[in-house]
């Protein structure tokens, strides 16, 4: 066979496939049209059905509706007539339960009907009593007036049918066109029918947008490159099969809100373009007895049918909570139940294969131990809040497509906003967006960043709280303190800005940026930031004499600060190396240390010892400040009039400070000498 010949057919074999493809789809689209116009012609046809039935059922309505020919009259006028003789024919209608009837002029004064023209007609409805009945039906015939009754037989089938029949139909009617709403995709009654059925569906294929991959991530390599193994695994499977090894069958993330652990599950599916499955883990919780678990086994049913696929459950640990320990008290507890069907569906004796379950908390402590075994979830990827070069990376990426100004820096915004999230940082971008239109700016310049940071942390400025001049002189005080404690420590590189302006529920602002994040703290650097927490109360006294309530902010973070220095962290001398809080402690939600099961005196001497931190950084802080008063000063007025130092200036007024200055404190080393060591405060955070 020639070159061209093997072209040839290659090419005619191409044509050939494409053609098939082409009528595949074009089919697939016809019937998913046809199927589109049948749903459509069904539901207008239920529609029009029961706007009949309604029709149909407000006429017939109209029909039953008792008659009322001429006068109502009452029991007592009917008993009048019949005793003047006027009475003419009587007619009882036992559907209506009524007597109708006519009056005549048998007398020259009527008092009851008047009697000037034709008979009168009158009506009046059937009294309760029989015998009331039987009294008028009595009367009317002593009176010499013909009775006659109507059973109105064809108005009582009326009835039936619009009390029995119709409201039926229009039930039904109503039923099957929710029902079919909601196996269109609309909301309805149509869940009624699948109880027992997940919300899940299939992410991947209908998604509008261009799917997400590894290069929209940043700030997360290590998890990155844990989950290249499973997209691999899900490209290739023949490649672990014939080497014999088994790849992860669950993978759960693990970290604080706003990391990125959903965007990670998206990107592993659109790198390697399966199916993705997302569901809540809520929605397995339901309070019928076997809801829970029917909804994962259709969950699974329907992951199974589009294997490879990926399996995403958000918030796991709604479903994943460890299951009550020791004997219960009975009955049937819907939660184990599901989390059961889980763990069976996961690796039981109908194990999946092409399938990924891979999972979200910030809860991992509750999670039950059943879930987090090897075989479950294989593999647990920590995703922490991002570096440096992380941040940098992250808002370059939310960048792309805005029109940031040329001199726009993102490695001085990254070192600015130490300890944020993924979300946090897309949520400067965005508000720093949106402070450039509101101005009307063309470009996105730093001061836009500067302002979304601080709205970011604080919250936005309050125009409306008007402060008094003694309020702006001890708030100007207050936030001098905090800074000059600080800088007194050795960071005054580090201390960024100062503020007087109200954001939020804060007064003031004293950021303190640092440069390198630290992954491990020392006793020192923790006590010493109890100094930075208390000097704005100690500025207050130092000039008023008194402190404010402006202050309960900074007490209640030294106080959390002193309680894990003591409880959590061991390192109170008097109390020695010992965990007092209990184990419990959210850590990735940053949770306050709880006292765990301990004696009365124990915990009363680890409270003697958080009183006494507090009272010698107070102290501490009331040295630093009378050492640097003047420094101090200058720094509240200035405050009190620009209301905001940032940048070169702040760094000026701080030049006067000198850490290297010796001071005797009250914080001592464990030879009884005191020792200074550089204050240090949180990264970023704002006192």
């Amino acid at each position: 066979m020639t070159t061209e010949q093997v072209r040839s057919w290659a090419g005619n074999a191409w044509r050939a496939g494409r053609h098939a493809v082409n009528g595949w789809t074009r089919r697939w689209r016809r019937a998913r049209v046809a199927r589109s116009r049948t749903r459509s012609r069904q539901t207008y046809v239920l529609l029009l059905l029961l706007l009949m039935l309604g029709g149909i059922f407000a006429t017939c309505l109209s029909y039953l509706a008792p008659e009322q020919p001429g006068r109502q009259i009452g029991v007592n006028a009917f008993g009048e007539l019949a005793k003047a003789r006027r009475l003419g024919a009587v007619e009882l209608r036992d559907e209506d339960s009524q007597i109708t009837g006519v009056a005549t002029c048998a007398a020259p004064k009527a008092t009851v009907l008047p009697c000037n023209g034709p008979p009168a007609r009158f009506w009046l409805s059937y009294p309760k009593s029989n015998a009331a009945t039987a009294t008028l039906l009595q009367q009317a015939a002593e009176a010499g007036a013909p009775v006659t009754v109507d059973p109105q037989t064809r108005k009582g089938q009326v009835r039936v049918v619009t009390m029995f029949v119709l409201p039926l139909l229009m039930l039904a009617t109503a039923f099957v066109l929710l029902s079919s709403a909601g196996r269109g995709g609309s909301s309805g009654i149509g869940a009624v029918e699948m109880f027992g059925s997940i919300g899940a569906r299939n992410r991947f294929g209908r998604r509008k947008h261009a799917p997400v991959t590894f290069a929209d991530i940043a700030g997360a390599d290590e998890a990155v490159d844990e989950l290249r193994e499973v997209r691999d695994y899900l490209a290739n499977p023949e490649r672990y099969t014939e080497i014999g090894a088994s790849p992860p069958k669950g993978v759960l993330f693990v970290g604080p809100p706003g990391c990125g652990k959903t965007l990670l599950a998206k990107a592993v599916a659109g790198e390697v373009g399966v199916p993705f499955f997302s569901v809540a883990g809520a929605e397995f919780v339901e309070s019928l007895v076997g809801v829970g678990a029917a909804r994962v086994r259709d969950l699974f049913r329907r992951v199974r049918a589009a294997a490879p696929a990926i399996v995403f459950v958000d918030e796991l640990d709604a479903v994943g909570r460890k299951r009550a320990q020791g004997g219960g008290g009975g009955g049937s507890d819907e939660r184990e139940q599901t989390l059961n069907q889980l763990l069976v569906e996961m690796d039981g004796f109908d194990v999946s294969s092409g399938i990924v379950v891979m999972g979200a908390t910030n809860r991992p402590d509750i999670l039950d131990p059943a879930l987090l075994r090897p075989g479950r979830f294989d593999r647990q990827v920590t995703i922490e809040r991002p570096d440096l070069p992380g941040r940098t990376r992250i808002l370059e990426l939310h960048a792309r497509g805005k029109p940031f100004a040329v001199d726009v820096d993102f490695g001085y915004v990254a070192r600015r906003t130490p300890g944020f999230s993924g979300a946090d940082l897309a949520n400067v971008v965005n508000e720093s967006a949106l402070l450039a239109v509101r101005q009307g700016k063309e470009e996105i310049e730093t001061g836009d960043l500067e302002e979304a940071i601080q709205r970011v942390l604080s919250g936005t400025s309050s125009k409306g709280r008007m402060l008094t001049e003694e309020e702006r002189t001890r708030v100007a005080y207050h936030e001098a303190g905090h800074v000059v404690a600080a800088a007194a420590g050795g960071r005054i590189g580090d201390v960024h800005r100062v503020s007087i302006l109200t954001r939020g529920h804060s007064l003031g602002t004293a950021s303190v940026r640092a440069d390198a994040e630290a992954a491990l703290l020392t006793r020192e650097q923790l006590v010493h930031r109890l100094v930075v927490h208390l000097a704005g109360i100690a500025a207050e006294e130092l000039r008023f004499g008194s402190p404010s309530t402006g202050a309960e902010k900074d007490l209640a973070d030294a106080t959390a600060l002193a309680r894990d220095l003591v409880a959590r962290y061991g390192m109170s001398p008097a109390l020695g190396r010992m965990r007092l809080c209990a184990p419990e402690v959210e850590e990735f939600l940053d949770a306050d240390a709880e006292y765990g099961v301990i004696s009365g005196q124990l915990q009363y001497e680890a409270e003697t010892e958080i009183r006494r931190l507090l009272a010698d950084a107070e102290r501490e802080a009331r040295l630093v400040l009378t050492t640097h008063r003047a420094t101090m000063d200058e720094m509240a007025a200035r405050l009190e009039v620009e209301e905001t130092i940032e940048g070169p200036e702040l760094e000026a007024l701080l030049a006067k400070v000198q850490p290297e200055l010796e001071l005797l404190g009250s914080f001592a080393s464990s030879n009884g000498h005191a020792k200074r060591t550089p204050l240090l405060v949180e990264p970023g955070q704002e006192i």
